[in-house]
């Protein structure tokens, strides 16, 4: 990768000519990445790729008239052309009252070690790549004869860096690294055949589990999947295994978005200070927890990332904003914008996360006499409009607290303005493996449609 010195001379230099050709502010973004992947599949290699990469994008603002360009083409002719192509647009661009820069007062970043890069990550080679993967599709395999196949075990490395840099004299750099390793084994027995998966994510190759546990993990929760059968449709309490909970998250989090908030298409929007939830769920975005996967020391604006706090007790105290959601509502940025290097920024996530309750797993579902533990969820059905929530599912179903066998073909349904107010249990269960995640949770009176 380049210097940082060199970044940010480059980063001055585009800011500069920018201005040069009218533009009132601007923004630059330099992005260079490396990526290794290496898919295993029964004992061969089925896929291995190494690939590097670089991108620039620019935005200038002419006014409060704005337009983004960019190239993976760092030699000044093209930096040049994109400056000028992005110079013209501007000027025909209709005008946003809202556009603009975060205010000066909102810029910075967080110093020291985040827990986010580790060198280790560059320095794996193909060659050990494919030897994990292989030793994780082989540990799924030998679990169990009624495994005989698979769609691989897989390795996956990355480092990237990124600067920002824009004319409020703000230049912030920080690189991160990933890795993760996956393995998706078949089970199959009297005709039929079932798949699952399991998976580990660090940010250093030597924080991942072993590749033996991954496998291990992932033949048993494919081997509980056969014998899956259809139920007759009941309302019943249905448990999102902490795997799957996170979804739930993920529709907070659309309904959170000052997107969605300030265009009036979410079921959350005008709510502040509402009691919108049951009072033990607390909902927070972190974006400086120390080894998160949404960790950065600025975000897509060049805004300090903090903690917010999203949901206190069931109360909905805070969205989650970038500085245009947040004009648009006569609030403060929250540290949330993201963005490529093409388009504006948007909302995203730091590292959000729903606290853990003080109840096992093993707990919660002893309290069922008869229910539904989802362990999958099937294509997408929520509109964030009315709250409604329909989604095809599968998983364990409950009998007398403990898990009686495995069902297919089935949506669960409800609305999210309910499901929140009837959590009844959040598990002591939670584990980061994502930007977002969640423990356990247990939502009363939910409808599961079979046959």
């Amino acid at each position: 990768m380049s210097s940082g010195n060199g970044l940010a001379d480059l980063a001055g230099r585009i800011l500069q000519a920018a201005r040069a050709r009218g533009a009132t502010a601007a923004e630059c973004v330099l992005r260079e990445s490396r990526e290794l992947s290496a898919t295993v599949r029964l004992g061969e290699i089925e896929n291995l790729k190494e690939a590097g990469g670089r991108g620039l994008g620019i935005r200038v603002f002419i006014g409060h008239r704005a337009a983004s360009t960019f190239t993976s083409d760092f030699s000044w002719p093209a930096v040049e052309r994109m400056l000028d192509s992005a110079s013209a647009i501007a000027r025909v661009a209709s005008e946003d009252p809202f556009a603009g820069l975060p205010d000066a007062s909102e810029l910075g970043q967080a110093e020291g070690d985040l827990g986010i890069y580790s060198p280790e990550v560059a320095a794996v080679t193909a060659e050990q790549a494919v030897e994990v993967a292989r030793r994780c599709e082989a540990a799924a395999l030998a679990v169990d004869p009624r495994l005989t196949n698979s769609e691989g075990g897989t390795f996956e490395a990355a480092t990237s860096r990124k600067l920002f840099a824009n004319s409020l004299d703000f230049v912030g750099e920080y690189r991160r690294s990933s890795c993760s390793l996956a393995a998706v084994p078949i089970a199959a027995a009297d005709g039929e055949m079932q798949r699952d998966y399991w998976f580990s994510r660090a940010h250093a190759p030597a924080d991942l589990d072993a590749p033996e546990e991954v496998g291990r993990i992932a033949a048993q929760r494919a081997l509980r999947r056969l014998g899956a059968r259809k139920i007759p449709t009941a309302r019943v309490p249905v448990v999102f295994d902490a795997p799957v909970a996170g979804s739930l998250l993920d529709h907070i989090f659309q309904a959170v978005n000052g997107d969605s908030v300030y265009r009036g298409t979410s079921f959350l929007a005008n709510r502040l200070g509402e009691l919108v939830a049951h009072p033990a769920v607390t909902v927070v975005d972190d974006g400086l927890r120390w080894g998160g996967f949404g960790t950065t020391p600025f975000d897509g604006e060049g805004v300090r990332r903090r903690k917010t706090v999203v949901l206190r007790q069931g109360v909905l105290e805070s969205y989650l904003l970038n500085s245009y959601t947040a004009r648009k509502l006569g609030l403060r940025t929250t540290g949330n914008a993201v963005r490529g290097l093409a388009a504006s920024p948007g909302v995203g996530v730091g590292n959000l996360f729903l606290e853990p309750g003080d109840q096992s797993p093993e707990r919660i579902l002893a309290g069922i006499s008869q229910g539904l533990l989802v362990t999958e969820f099937i294509g997408m059905g929520v509109n964030l409009v009315t709250g409604d929530y329909s989604r095809g599912a599968c998983g364990l179903w409950i009998e007398n607290g403990e898990l009686a066998y495995p069902v297919e073909e089935i949506t669960v349904a409800g609305n999210l303005k309910d499901m929140l107010r009837n959590i009844a249990a959040i598990g002591n269960d939670l584990v980061f493996r994502g930007a977002v995640a969640a423990p356990t949770v247990l939502v009363e009176g939910l409808t599961v449609a079979g046959r």
